[in-house]
């Protein structure tokens, strides 16, 4: 192949590329995701969300100094050191720099040791439970829907999205757990069968789920809105059915949906009667082992 070919060929795939990630970015502009710009959420949705939003910009504005001064430093060396016109040989090495190699230690620790502290101090906070909530939920996931138990009212309501054999999922048939705004809320998530995850995205935050053990979000809403959820733990065949929305309405709302829960006839709690044991058999096996 002769060289002009080759620069032909490369020039084709260059272009080729550069629509691609037109392309690609074009098609990302159109999701709902996309339609914050760069911010993965709107400030004000809940209390968690605005502190992993400030340490995420945080982080960011530090990569960008840090990335900023490193290619300035480059530039400056690749200008400064050039080889000059009518130069031969290598430049006069170097082979210690005392002040420069610690100035290159003291700075990395630095930096680590303050991501680590602001890391560290917003999950703190994050994972702080309400000393006494406004509305508490138990989260129920299963293969492959959700139930909710609002304890604070005693009312569940459930739901499921997928027909399970196919079909289109139908999206009135979603299930929504209802929230009222600016209320301290804890959501008590568990799973009936496999693990699962609770996640809303716009809440920048999210749980798993295990049988028989209890994960808690403690979150305080900030602005009325419509959310969507998942479940982000691949948990079978219908993974991805597994849909639910979120509301967070104002509280006369609120106690309208509860009183229609109540209206339905849908008192009381969906408790552990209707989990099943994903591991039939592992309790006796495990009992007969350590007997023996």
């Amino acid at each position: 192949m002769s060289s002009h070919t080759r620069t032909v060929s490369r020039r084709r795939t260059a272009m080729v590329s550069a629509v691609a990630v037109l392309a690609a970015t074009a098609l990302t502009g159109c999701s709902e995701e996309a339609k914050l710009g760069w911010m993965p959420t709107e400030r004000g949705t809940t209390d968690n969300a605005d502190m992993i939003l400030d340490l995420w910009i945080g982080s960011w504005i530090a990569a960008l100094v840090v990335g900023l001064i490193t290619w300035g430093l480059m530039l400056w060396c690749m200008i400064a050191y050039r080889r000059r016109r009518y130069e031969t040989g290598y430049p006069r090495q170097v082979a210690y720099h005392a002040p420069l190699e610690v100035f290159y230690t003291v700075v990395p620790v630095v930096m680590i040791l303050s991501l680590f502290f602001f890391t560290e101090r917003a999950q703190s906070q994050i994972a702080e439970p309400h000393d006494n909530p406004d509305v508490t939920v138990q989260v129920y996931g299963k293969q492959w829907a959700w139930d909710f138990n609002y304890v604070s009212d005693d009312v569940w309501d459930t739901g499921i999205q997928a027909h399970l054999d196919g079909e289109e999922g139908a999206p009135e048939r979603v299930p929504t757990l209802y929230l009222p705004v600016d209320s301290d809320v804890e959501l008590q998530v568990t799973s009936r069968d496999v693990i699962h995850s609770f996640w809303v995205p716009a809440f920048l935050e999210k749980a798993d789920m295990f049988p028989g053990r209890t994960n808690l979000i403690s979150i305080t809403t900030g602005r009325e809105g419509s959310y969507y959820g998942k479940c982000a733990e691949l948990c079978g065949e219908y993974h991805s059915e597994m849909l639910f929305n979120v509301n967070v309405v104002s509280q006369a709302e609120y106690d309208a949906h509860i009183q229609s829960l109540r209206e339905a006839g849908q008192t009381g709690q969906l408790g552990e009667e209707y989990s099943r044991d994903s591991y039939p058999g592992t309790a006796d096996q495990h009992d007969e082992t350590f007997n023996n």
